[in-house]
């Protein structure tokens, strides 16, 4: 179900100094098998798209009530800052998940991170490093959000 993260072509991001992802977090950062990824994108993300570049509506991440009343907000500015906590109206859009909350970082079907929320916010800097529309989703959770390119992110809630 796993792989070991050195083969992912940019693992990189978790090995800088700047941000900083410890030893102890990177140990619980987990990638999945191409085809355990496959699954986790069928199951929360999209069953007809593999990246987020295609992505229709037709796909609940597109569809108007997936979105969250004034849920665009900017992420880089904290990115770039010295601020370690994510931008406030992400941590309150997941304040009902616990720091055990099992979540996955999508970034197309055959890359998803698996890890918990609260090492997900100990290392979302190096997470977005890969700000190429990726969708944090919670393991039975109808929280969401994905991130892009242009320093925003879209809070989302996923369907029943």
């Amino acid at each position: 179900m796993y792989q070991s993260l050195e083969q992912f072509s940019k693992s990189w991001i978790f090995k800088r100094n700047d941000p900083k992802v410890e030893l102890e977090d990177l140990h619980a950062i987990r990638l999945l098998s191409e085809q355990g990824a496959a699954q986790i994108w069928r199951d929360y993300i999209s069953e007809e798209q593999i990246h987020p570049d295609h992505f229709s509506e037709r796909d609940w991440l597109k569809r108007r009530d997936a979105q969250v009343v004034d849920g665009k907000i900017q992420w880089e500015g904290v990115w770039d800052s010295d601020q370690l906590l994510l931008p406030e109206a992400l941590l309150l859009h997941f304040s009902s998940w616990g720091e055990d909350t099992r979540v996955y970082f999508c970034c197309q079907n055959e890359l998803v991170f698996e890890l918990t929320w609260g090492v997900f916010k100990r290392t979302w800097k190096a997470f977005l490093f890969l700000d190429n529309g990726p969708v944090l989703v919670g393991k039975k959770k109808k929280q969401a959000a994905q991130f892009h390119s242009n320093g925003s992110v879209n809070l989302l809630m996923r369907p029943s």
